[in-house]
């Protein structure tokens, strides 16, 4: 089976888009007539991006991380300055292929493992031997909704 691939685009934040924004929330049941609603404006490149200059994106293709709730077509925010730790969502490189999957780190630190979030796909360990690299830890997952 052919491992997903993920699709890198830079953070270009050279805009600013302000978006009606209301504070008190949204009621998924049944507002009180009564309830003050305050909007406000809010930039999402200031709200989601906060390492602008090592901060890209990445468009998921394949379903190997469908189990975290990450799907193919999901845009993700990486941000390159994050220490990566056990159980992050990471961006790697490993063996001129791109890789989205969570890091597990043994106690021992013999190796590293790139794990699947779903049971079609292997664990990949990473070794000495593999030219891998992390390219960034993922903050956030937005969603198409249909």
């Amino acid at each position: 089976m052919e491992e997903p691939k993920v699709e890198i685009y830079s953070a270009d934040l050279s805009s600013e888009l302000n978006i009606t924004f209301t504070e008190t929330g949204i009621h998924a049941g049944f507002p009180s007539p009564a309830a003050d609603y305050h909007k406000d404006a809010i930039d999402l490149n200031k709200e989601l991006i906060h390492h602008p200059s090592s901060t890209f994106y990445a468009r998921v293709k394949g379903d190997s991380m469908k189990d975290r709730g990450i799907d193919d077509g999901d845009l993700l925010i990486v941000d390159k300055s994050i220490e990566p730790s056990d159980g992050n969502v990471v961006v790697a490189f490993i063996d001129g292929e791109f890789a989205l999957k969570v890091i597990h780190i043994p106690d021992d630190r013999s190796c590293l493992w790139l794990m699947p979030a779903n049971e079609k796909y292997q664990p990949i360990k990473v070794t000495q031997e593999n030219d891998f690299m992390i390219w960034g830890v993922v903050t956030f997952n937005i969603k198409q909704q249909l």
